[in-house]
């Protein structure tokens, strides 16, 4: 690997109903998630500048996707203010299961959500 090279270059949070999962996130994040279907799988991705070296991802059903609070856990940018993030999770069919809980004041603050799917996933953000 490129000692330069950012490590993570995508990742894939599962989904058992696509278009539940994406409503999930486009409302808890207030965002647009565009649709497609590749190799037998069906997809939202997260927004991402093109070329701009940072690592983004999406949501993926398929056969090979299954949701769980196990393994990986994937951190997403909850920026500016967390606070605002986490006050939709539970009236967009999440739970929230870690609230906000601060790091240091040098790394910001953390928390954990159970999404719409059944997957564990976390926040990072600096407030």
């Amino acid at each position: 690997m490129d000692p330069k090279a950012n490590s993570l270059n995508w990742f894939e949070i599962p989904a058992a109903d696509i278009k539940r999962a994406k409503n999930f996130y486009e409302n808890v994040f207030n965002i647009k998630m565009e649709e497609q279907e590749m190799m037998g799988m069906k997809m939202a991705f997260f927004p991402a500048e093109p070329g701009s070296g940072k690592a983004s991802g999406g949501l993926v059903q398929s056969a090979l996707h299954k949701p769980s609070q196990d393994g990986s856990l994937v951190y997403l940018n909850a920026n500016p203010k967390m606070d605002n993030v986490l006050a939709k999770i539970e009236t967009a069919g999440g739970k929230v299961v870690m609230p906000k809980t601060k790091i240091s004041d040098e790394i910001g603050n953390m928390a954990f959500f159970i999404d719409s799917e059944g997957n564990k996933v976390a926040l990072h953000s600096q407030n």
